[in-house]
Formats: structure tokens, C-alpha cells, sequence
């Protein structure tokens, strides 16, 4: 084995989102120092299977004819074991273990639920290895669009009118709940609460339209959320990078700016991935320079309410001079169209250095309780 630091990066996954998380690895895999670091790719399949994928397969991660890369389920599953000298990863072969390869920091490039929402950081606590990104409550708070607000206004910070509501409320007080929602001011737009890229949400213009909604937010998730729309808001973006000798332990990037095409100013999944033209990316935003402080300081606020660690990306709505956090992003993308690495390339950090910065800071953290 090699005295370079050995990276385990993990994609893929169970959510909507495994395609997205497919290529934020390609992206990564592709920017990561090979000098400082040895890599080991792990691919968790649609099914949940995982497998060590080799290297040149995901750096060739692309869209296809609209449709995005998966990881292909394979004939022998990755194994993990915590042994004397650390964390490995192996392939198991019938009774045999091969490709054995130490794991000193795990990546996970995860989006959504399973991965990004302190399941699998509950995984790496128990084994002991130091990985990237927020921890278990941090992931799961960050994954949880209603507790998530829960937390903003526990530490002050301004949330817009919303209601959520569980499976067994809209079973058990269904009537109770769309007055709640009735009593939002639309157009509205339902989430489910545990879900990312905008899959599952719908833009509901009257309460006409509420139902249907509700019932493909819950394709996604049996909990939901529904958000008092903004009509002319503008939707800035901060990226949060982590800093312990910094207040609040983070640093805030320039501050960008969501300008969406569509008619309907909705942002959603193929704007986001697939359509180059379906949005503009302003980066810096053009906004007045207190705007911009008030942003920046709010996101790091975001970031210290969470508990957050490693990094988060910080979408607000600016109304003037009113300014709203929108969500917080634990595992933001990480594709050559994503707002975290164009906001911090645009503050002075460069791609690759942003990696490594990253990996630094999950090596610089002590296992255990912290």
C-alpha cells in the first residue's frame, strides 16, 4: 500500500438522485490530486448492491441521449471490514475477499435519502472512519426539510410560511392539513420533505392542483412539505465551506444567483441537469454589497444551526430588502453546471483544491463523539 492518503469515493445509491450522484463522482474522480491521493471507487446500485467500480469506468460518467449514468449491478458485492490496521474495503468472491484497498477518509458523493441523511454516516461512526461532510444529525436535519426549518427558527433565522405534514396526518386529519395549506397565500410549491433536485415537486398555482400534488410529492417520500411561493423573488445561492479557527467554524464564498428561464420561474430537475439554457448561473450575483454581507453571514448561521461540518450550500429568496433562507444542501452536486464549486471557484479556490481542501478537513477531525 502507498503512504498516500487512500479515498474511498462512494456514489450511486437508492434515492431518485443516483444518476446525479453517478456523475458527481465522475466530476471529483476527475479533479482529485492522484499525487496526495489513492482512490477506490464504491458503487451502490439501484438495488442497494455495492461494488468496487474501477476507476476509469466512473470517470467516463456522462449523460446520454437525456438519460444519466448507473451503477451496474455486480456479479461480486464490496465488503467492508475494520481490522487491525484500519478500515478496508474488498470485493468477496464466492468465499475468497480480493481487491483489498485501505480506506483512510470515505467521500461520500451520495444525494438524498440513504446517503446524504445520516444513514451512512451512522456507518462510518461505527467504523470508525473519518469521511467527509456533516455527521449523523447534521445529514439527517439537513435532509429533513421540516425539521430543517425547525432548527433555522430555533436560531432566529428568517423562514417563510410553510406547512408539513406526515403519512399519518394526511391519512388520519387530511382536512385538517389542506386548511392548514389553504391558509398559505399561492402559488405553492409541494416538496416531499426528504428529497433533493427538485424530483417531486410540484408548482401548485390553486387548490385545485393540491391533491395531485401531494400525490407525486409522495412518490418520494410519505412526509411532505408545502412552501408559501415566492412571485419576483430573486434566489441567491452561498456556498459554506468548513473552517475551524473561523467564527462560526465556516467560510462563506461570493454570493450567486438562480436566474431560471422557464416561464413559471420554477427551477426543477432538468434545469437543473440537463438543460444548459434551462437556467443562468450569475456568479458573483449582481446585488448591492450589504445584500451580499447580510447573505453571507446568514449562511454561515445556517451552517452553525445545523450543526454542519465540511461543507453546505445555502439557497435563500431576496424580496427586496427581505431576504428568507430557503434550505440548506449537506451534499450539494458537485457537475460541471453546479453553484458549489462555481461560487467558491469565483472566490479564489479552484476545483481540485476544494477537493482536497474537503478531504483535509474530514482528516483533521477525531473520530468518535466530537
Amino acid at each position: 500500500m502507498s503512504d498516500r492518503t487512500h479515498v474511498a469515493l462512494i456514489f450511486g445509491g437508492q434515492s431518485s438522485e443516483h444518476g446525479i450522484s453517478c456523475l458527481t463522482a465522475s466530476s471529483v474522480l476527475n479533479a482529485i490530486d492522484k499525487e496526495r491521493y489513492d482512490v477506490v471507487g464504491v458503487g451502490i446500485s439501484k438495488s442497494g448492491r455495492w461494488s468496487q467500480v474501477p476507476l476509469e469506468t466512473i470517470a467516463n460518467y456522462e449523460i446520454v441521449d437525456g438519460v444519466p449514468p448507473h451503477v451496474e449491478e455486480a456479479d461480486n458485492e464490496a465488503v467492508w471490514m475494520v481490522g487491525k490496521n484500519g478500515c478496508e474495503v474488498a470485493t468477496r468472491t464466492g468465499e475468497t475477499l480480493v481487491d483489498i484497498n485501505g480506506v483512510d477518509v470515505a467521500f461520500a458523493l451520495l444525494h438524498g435519502p440513504y446517503g446524504e441523511d445520516g444513514t451512512i454516516q451512522g456507518m462510518f461512526e461505527m467504523m470508525g472512519i473519518r469521511y467527509v461532510g456533516s455527521g449523523v444529525t447534521a445529514s439527517a436535519v439537513g435532509m429533513d426539510k421540516h425539521f430543517m426549518k425547525i432548527a433555522f427558527e430555533a436560531a432566529g433565522l428568517p423562514v417563510y410560511p410553510y406547512v408539513a405534514a406526515s403519512a399519518l396526518r394526511l391519512v388520519q386529519e387530511r382536512d385538517a392539513v389542506i386548511a392548514e395549506i389553504n391558509e398559505l397565500t399561492y402559488p405553492l410549491f409541494v416538496k416531499p420533505a426528504r428529497g433533493g433536485s427538485s424530483i417531486g415537486i410540484s408548482r401548485v398555482a390553486d387548490p385545485s392542483e393540491l391533491d395531485a400534488a401531494i400525490t407525486e410529492a409522495q412518490r418520494y417520500d410519505p412526509k411532505i412539505v408545502v412552501e408559501q411561493g415566492f412571485v419576483g423573488a430573486r434566489e441567491l445561492e452561498c456556498a459554506v465551506l468548513g473552517n475551524p479557527d473561523a467564527p462560526l467554524g465556516c467560510d462563506a464564498s461570493v454570493i450567486g444567483e438562480i436566474r431560471v428561464q422557464a416561464d413559471d420561474g420554477f427551477y426543477d430537475y432538468q434545469a437543473k441537469y440537463f438543460d444548459e439554457d434551462g437556467a443562468a448561473l450569475d456568479a458573483p450575483a449582481d446585488i448591492p454589497a450589504e445584500i451580499s454581507e447580510r447573505l453571507r453571514e446568514l449562511a454561515k448561521r445556517s451552517y452553525a444551526a445545523v450543526d454542519a461540518e465540511g461543507l453546505v450550500r445555502a439557497d435563500f429568496f431576496v424580496d427586496g430588502d427581505e431576504i428568507y433562507i430557503n434550505e440548506v444542501n449537506t451534499m450539494p452536486g458537485f457537475t460541471r453546471i453546479s453553484m458549489f464549486p462555481t461560487l467558491f471557484q469565483e472566490s479564489g479556490m479552484s476545483y481540485a483544491d476544494l477537493v482536497g481542501r474537503l478531504i483535509e478537513l474530514a482528516l483533521e477531525r477525531p473520530v468518535g463523539l466530537r
